[in-house]
């Protein structure tokens, strides 16, 4: 007889197409027609497409002019992050009436453990419909939801009844809920894993679990391995992490030309340097590794690194190491995006010493 690890109540919450939801609930005249927020006709590529437009191909990393074609009635609107950024802090605010323990993936989800809760509310289905009902009545967007046992069950169900819907896997359906499930719809298995599955007769949860772990770790490696074996049992110890610690900040720009010379993208890396100044001086961060992403005008991207024995988070330190990895080596093709992202944080070291803190006293 199976036994699953000890069950927590983990809800996980999915905005319904987030960047479209916000510009259409901004402006009537959008509503029910097909949108891409970013990209146009002409280049740049999709942020978020609303489902109207989703439903002639349309989807979030497309070319706009492949959006266009896919969908000539398509219309595209400009980003507006920092509207997104005040709608998805009202929404956070929300999630913390009912527990501390909300772990954000982006602007549009976030995990919540609600195992132990501030309304006491022993049902873990109950709490999500009526955070998705205020949702809607106090923000006018609609959310699915995922409820299980834990992270990863919790994400995968709450893709089930989307959009304005969600599913709950009680402890008892699990083992039979992952055998079931379609091999492509567990998260975590991309387009290339699911094909490199599908070679090896893996097809649904229940073809997965019939594989052995060195069976798995041969084929995927030690960590992926392991990971398919133990989620295909219902074993997904990760905790929902309320502190979450940035990793890597970033700053990019896509241009409305291409670039073909380094000549001239050197101005336009110096503005990238200061807005991710801006970004690191805001939070108080800095950071060792330097990135430059270089996106091709064939869609092919590199990135470039640089790792300094000190931290940084001055614009005049960030530009000329981007500049140095600039000039690295010879670009492939003219350039129609640059980026610089900054990792191996400060944050990380404050997180050791907290931890060590805690152990010492």
């Amino acid at each position: 007889m199976q036994e699953l690890q000890q069950s927590r109540k983990i809800i996980h919450i999915d905005m319904d197409a987030f960047y479209a939801s916000v510009e259409q609930m901004d402006n009537p005249e959008l509503r029910g027609k097909p949108l891409a927020v970013g990209g146009n006709e002409i280049r740049g590529v999709v942020s978020a497409a609303s489902y109207e437009a989703r439903k002639f191909g349309v989807r979030s990393a497309l070319s706009g002019v492949l959006a266009k074609k896919y969908c000539p009635e398509l219309i595209f609107v400009k980003p507006r992050f920092e509207r997104y950024k005040e709608i998805s802090n009202k929404i956070r605010n929300i999630f913390y009436d009912y527990t501390d323990l909300v772990e954000p993936l982006s602007l549009d989800e976030a995990y919540l453990d609600v195992t132990e809760n501030k309304k006491g509310n022993p049902s873990a289905t109950l709490i999500a419909k009526e955070i998705r009902q205020r949702i809607f009545n106090e923000i006018g967007l609609t959310a699915s939801a995922g409820i299980s046992i834990n992270k990863f069950i919790a994400k995968v169900a709450s893709d089930y009844n989307k959009p304005n819907g969600q599913k709950t896997v009680n402890p008892e359906d699990v083992f039979s809920f992952l055998e079931e499930l379609p091999i492509r719809k567990f998260y975590g298995v991309g387009k290339v894993t699911t094909e490199r599955m599908y070679q090896l007769g893996i097809f649904t949860g229940l073809d997965l679990k019939s594989k052995s772990l060195e069976f798995l770790e041969t084929h995927f490696g030690a960590k992926s391995g392991n990971f398919y074996f133990n989620v295909v049992r219902g074993i997904h110890n990760s905790a929902v992490k309320s502190d979450r610690i940035t990793k890597s900040v970033a700053a990019e720009h896509t241009f409305n030309e291409n670039l073909s010379s380094e000549i001239f993208m050197e101005e336009p890396l110096r503005i990238i340097a200061e807005q991710l100044e801006k970004r690191l001086k805001k939070h108080k961060i800095a950071g060792k590794t330097v990135t430059l992403k270089i996106k091709y005008s064939d869609f092919s991207q590199q990135t470039r690194s640089k790792t300094l024995p000190y931290f940084i988070s001055d614009k005049a330190l960030l530009f000329e190491t981007a500049n140095e990895l600039l000039y690295q080596e010879r670009m492939k093709n003219s350039v129609r995006l640059l980026g610089i992202s900054l990792n191996n944080l400060n944050t990380e070291i404050k997180k050791q010493v907290v931890v060590q803190l805690k152990f010492d006293f």
